[in-house]
């Protein structure tokens, strides 16, 4: 792992060259609980991005992985936490980049895209459909969820299926909580129409987290759906479909 200051938060990240040449950059942004190891690394989707050619650039959102730990919500507003992707790229000399996100990721990829599209080839968004117009995020149940002593506390099944999540990645709870309370920032239409990179929205089939990708892919001019058959949230994230029409994107893309 290496380590940048983004304005005063330290930041985990890698950075993978692609196996042969100098190959166009990527910048993966990973989901809520997660990190760029379980995200992707594990699910082998650094493998196959620098296999095909390119140099794939993940980091451990605030609050996340080996990156800072912050507790205050206001802190994990989505504007500050794509202003670390733009800060990471400034750190590494890349002038433009794709831009992968999936879940919350894709929510800050998004944020990202509409403050400051100059620094992305493309907009790639896994995991998150309509909801990111018509959604806030999560629920905020997921943030008590959270704060309860244990698992066997809850029974709500969405809750029950972050907070083990939570736990498996090894995460700061508290932290967690603080994250989902501050980053519930919504796009709206225009504001969504108003992005005309070249985008990807790709969502399981089974996914009753995201909300519809094709919905989210009208609203964007330059959008293209994927579904991810028979997938659900957390398959969807390295299903070979996802991967393969990732790729096939960015060999179209201009």
């Amino acid at each position: 792992m290496r380590y940048f200051n983004s304005n005063g938060v330290s930041i985990a990240y890698i950075d993978v060259p692609p196996h042969e040449g100098q190959g166009d950059p990527i910048l993966l942004i990973h989901g809520f609980a997660s990190n760029h190891a379980v995200n992707w690394v594990n699910t082998l989707w650094v493998k196959t991005l620098t296999r095909a050619g390119y140099r794939v650039v993940a980091f451990d959102n605030r609050g996340h992985g080996q990156s800072e730990k912050l507790y205050d919500p206001e802190a994990y507003n989505s504007y500050r936490m794509a202003e670390d992707g733009c800060r990471l790229l400034d750190h590494l000399g890349i002038e433009r980049a794709d831009v992968m996100g999936y879940s919350m990721g894709a929510r800050i990829t998004a944020h990202m895209a509409l403050t400051t599209p100059e620094r992305m080839r493309s907009m790639l968004l896994g995991g998150l459909g309509i909801h990111l117009v018509e959604g806030v995020g999560l629920p905020l149940g997921i943030a008590d969820a959270m704060e309860v002593r244990s698992l066997d506390d809850l029974t709500d099944p969405m809750q029950r299926m972050f907070r083990a999540f939570a736990e498996q990645t090894g995460s700061d709870l508290k932290a967690l909580a603080a994250c989902i309370r501050g980053s519930r920032q919504v796009l709206t239409e225009d504001e969504v129409a108003s992005i005309t990179l070249p985008t990807l929205v790709s969502v399981g089939t089974r996914d009753d987290v995201s909300g519809s990708g094709p919905e989210l892919a009208r609203l964007i001019p330059n959008a293209k759906a994927l579904d991810i058959p028979g997938r659900d949230h957390n398959l969807a994230v390295g299903d070979k479909v996802h991967k393969q029409g990732v790729l096939d994107f960015l060999a179209q893309r201009p």
